[in-house]
């Protein structure tokens, strides 16, 4: 019986392991057949068991454990460049993915716990489950949407363009089915499971006939030509230039080198998160007679840069977005709002202090987060542009972005090199295509090293720098699409398919019981 037990224990890991290799940069897709439906006819037999449902929770935790760990190992990366954080790197290396799993274990807990029956009925509750634990987990605390199984579509454009009608969760619902859909064949006892199981298994097929029509809609839209350029720089300057005292002006001397201004040309630069060390947002106009040679009333500069403010005494910290112009005259900012726990913040950072447990931390101090997401409307004699501002980690979040789609693009800057050349860069990249379909705007992507891109309303990758490199891209046109519906209903829609799979699962079980 043990025996059995550490089986299952290496199987349910193993499974959820193989399952991550699905998700970018690997995207195997089509595993998730075998695993998702593998996973759930183990559930399912699982179920019909008393002493079984002592281990729900389990069950799913071990899977969880499995896929997280595989594809999550590289936040510990992040770790390695100070000395003093270095010995909590076998610690995030295992509690962020058990951390992440328990989400996993109360999908299984409930799903046994509600003693499925009927195959199809137990089908689209484990669906629901899932799919609404993986809304949670996106949005509790300061949630981490990050790896949802919907992401292992990223490859598949056509199909991929119904997000922008349902939006990533309520495509992951759906791919939740889709993946399982093989079980319903093997566990059937009537034709209507076989009728379901071909109903998802087409789904996609008609997916991709509508981001077909989409595409050639977006093709055939008309050009709007700019009588300016928005740069978007890439660039690969170490992160040493946190630790070893670098001049800040040796940085900007680099930034202004790769931009290549022209002061005969109108352009407005996009440069990554917090490049400039050691220097605050007011603090950049000290460092005016660099750009004086190059700049002129004919350029713009749009930076990821720290400020601060004073507030009772108190002084708060914000990563910062902000514009200047040639003469670094501030004329707008936005300060983060989704902060990322640890990195950006400490949870609990006051009790921390409190008992006296702050100095693991090297006495470092958090941003604060933002009061609000504005639109930027960035104007100055020939220039006018309004851009939705996201910094680094935002480009995670799914249906929180804004509020109107009264903007002309997206610009998201990050700084990507604390995760080396590993998969987190290009993974943290695939969440910006899922951003530009669900809200039918162009996305410009700054990155240091990371990936830098331009990406169009439909998806597709238009200009891209890779990992470790650095240059420019050029954004000249716009196409402008109609607002999609997901742009104007955000996550309503998920709300709207989690009251369809209920209606499903009253259906089904009526017909059972007649």
């Amino acid at each position: 019986m043990a025996k059995k037990r550490y089986i299952e224990i290496l199987f349910l890991i193993f499974l959820g392991a193989v399952t991550s290799l699905s998700l970018p940069p690997y995207n195997y897709l089509i595993i998730n057949f075998f695993t998702f439906s593998t996973f759930f006819i183990f559930l399912f037999k699982k179920s019909k068991i008393s002493e079984n449902r002592k281990l729900s929770f389990f069950y799913g935790w071990l899977f969880g454990l499995g896929y997280f760990f595989s594809s999550l190992y590289w936040i510990s990366i992040s770790l390695t460049f100070d000395q003093n954080f270095k010995f909590l790197i076998p610690i995030t290396i295992v509690l962020i993915p058990a951390f992440l799993a328990i989400f996993y274990g109360i999908v299984t807990f409930c799903f046994i716990a509600l003693k499925p029956k009927k195959i199809v009925s137990s089908f689209f509750i484990f669906s629901l489950i899932f799919g609404i634990v993986e809304f949670i987990r996106g949005s509790i605390l300061t949630g981490f949407p990050w790896n949802l199984i919907v992401y292992s579509f990223s490859n598949h454009l056509e199909i991929l363009s119904v997000t922008s009608i349902i939006g990533t969760y309520g495509f992951n619902l759906f791919c939740i089915s889709l993946f399982m859909s093989p079980a319903l064949f093997i566990l059937r006892d009537s034709r209507k499971d076989i009728a379901v199981c071909l109903l998802f298994l087409i789904m996609p097929l008609v997916f991709y006939l509508y981001g077909s029509s989409y595409k050639d809609k977006f093709n055939a839209s008309d050009k709007i030509i700019f009588d300016y350029k928005v740069r978007t720089i890439s660039s690969n300057i170490s992160l040493d230039r946190f630790y070893n005292n670098i001049d800040p002006a040796s940085v900007i001397d680099e930034l202004i080198k790769i931009s290549e201004p022209n002061k005969n040309e109108k352009i407005i630069f996009v440069w990554p998160e917090g490049i400039i060390p050691n220097i605050s947002q007011k603090e950049l106009i000290e460092y005016n007679w660099l750009f004086k040679e190059s700049f002129n009333e004919n350029h713009l500069l749009i930076i990821g840069i720290n400020s601060q403010k004073s507030d009772n005494q108190n002084v708060k910290y914000f990563n910062s977005l902000s514009v200047y112009d040639d003469d670094l005259n501030l004329l707008n900012s936005y300060n983060k709002i989704n902060l990322v726990p640890f990195g950006e913040f400490l949870p609990f950072e006051n009790i921390l202090k409190i008992i006296g447990l702050k100095s693991l931390t090297n006495n470092y101090q958090s941003f604060s987060s933002g009061d609000q997401r504005n639109i930027i409307d960035i104007s100055k004699q020939n220039f006018s542009l309004k851009i939705l501002p996201l910094i680094c980690y935002e480009i995670i979040y799914s249906g929180k972005l804004f509020n109107n789609s009264n903007f002309d693009l997206i610009i998201n800057i990050s700084e990507d090199g604390w995760f080396g050349d590993s998969i987190g860069p290009q993974q943290h990249f695939i969440h910006s295509i899922f951003r530009a379909i669900e809200s039918g705007k162009y996305l410009l992507r700054s990155t240091n090293n990371g990936v830098s891109a331009i990406i169009n309303p439909i998806g597709i990758v238009e200009q891209k720098t890779e990992f470790g490199q650095s240059g420019y891209l050029d954004f000249t046109e716009n196409r402008k699409i109609q607002p999609t519906v997901f742009s104007k209903f955000g996550n309503k829609i998920f709300l709207l398919l989690i009251l369809l799979y209920i209606f499903l699962i009253i259906s089904f079980n009526r017909i059972n019981n007649e």
